[in-house]
């Protein structure tokens, strides 16, 4: 079977430099684990995975049918893709490279409150399908391997690795608040590390192949 590991690993790289960004969802796993604990801040990651399946078959399905369809509609889905990961870039630039890290406003919930906290935070935000869809049809690794179970890869994938490293950044809580709080810089730097992957990743988008 034709598999471009490249291809994947770099997938594995990207999501891996994304996940650790500062974004609402990693923020709200670390402020929830500050306040409430590790085990609390676990269960959002859970919810919010949980999400990325939903997410996950929307785009495996509706993706693969357009792609089906014509070389002309899989280059828009690239433009499209590529244009909105640039401006993801250009948004990040303009943005406070401050990370703010205010515990006390964190409610108390149940276990299934926070659970579904995350599941909801996900799965009704259109912008997690939008990267969905701008993200993975650059990364379709294999010529022989039906498209659809390539995206369900490639979404299982993004949702191993954004488990792990959000699972780590609740276990790692107290040590990541007193880091970034004794260490200013680290905002900036992620910051540009967050815009350097958003355009390389639409750069490799727009050299992608069918």
């Amino acid at each position: 079977m034709d598999i471009q590991v490249d291809i994947l690993l770099g997938f594995a790289i990207s999501v891996f430099a994304l996940a650790i960004s500062p974004g609402p969802d990693n923020i709200f796993v670390l402020l929830q684990s500050i306040a409430h604990g590790v085990k609390s801040g676990l269960l959002v990651v859970l919810g919010l995975m949980t999400g990325c399946l939903v997410h996950t078959t929307l785009v495996a399905f509706g993706v693969s049918a357009l792609i089906k369809e014509s070389d002309l509609i899989f280059l828009v889905i690239k433009i499209f893709g590529a244009s909105y990961l640039f401006f993801l870039a250009f948004r990040v630039f303009k943005s406070d490279a401050t990370i703010h890290l205010n515990s006390s406003t964190v409610p108390v919930k149940s276990d299934k409150a926070l659970f579904k906290q995350g599941f909801m935070m996900n799965v009704l935000n259109p912008k997690v399908s939008i990267f969905f869809l701008a993200f993975f049809p650059g990364f379709l690794f294999s010529q022989d391997l039906n498209k659809i179970t390539q995206f369900y890869i490639l979404g299982l994938g993004f949702i191993v690795i954004s488990f792990i490293v959000f699972g780590l950044i609740a276990l790692l809580s107290g040590r990541i608040s007193k880091y970034v709080k004794e260490h200013k810089k680290i905002g900036g730097f992620l910051k540009w590390l967050q815009i350097i992957v958003f355009i390389g990743i639409g750069i490799f988008i727009l050299l992608s192949e069918k």
